[in-house]
């Protein structure tokens, strides 16, 4: 299977562990002596608009991943940090029980 980043952009990646969305690949790190992917990287979600900078980058290892299917990347990660996964905002919880 062929695939390029512009196209790994576009899928979802989704833990299997625990059903969560951590977004979409926004790098990869390649090996080049070995031309081998090592690992995507999803960027941190901004704070503040970016002001405060932002929270560190997720790193998936290769090996963790199980399926590229044509809308998501499958993952298998099991010490996923949660503070990487992108959050509802929970005042729209408020405003819909109202």
């Amino acid at each position: 299977m062929e695939t390029s980043m512009e196209a790994l952009r576009r899928k979802e990646i989704v833990n299997l562990k625990d059903g969560s969305k951590l977004g979409y690949a926004d790098d990869a790190v390649l090996d080049v002596e070995t031309a081998r992917v090592l690992r995507l990287v999803v960027k941190g979600r901004a704070r503040c608009f970016g002001l405060l900078g932002r929270q560190s980058d997720l790193l998936i290892p290769w090996e963790d991943i199980q399926v590229i299917g044509e809308d998501t990347i499958l993952i298998n990660m099991t010490d996923c940090p949660k503070e990487s996964i992108p959050k509802r905002f929970k005042w729209l919880d408020f405003w819909n029980n109202l």
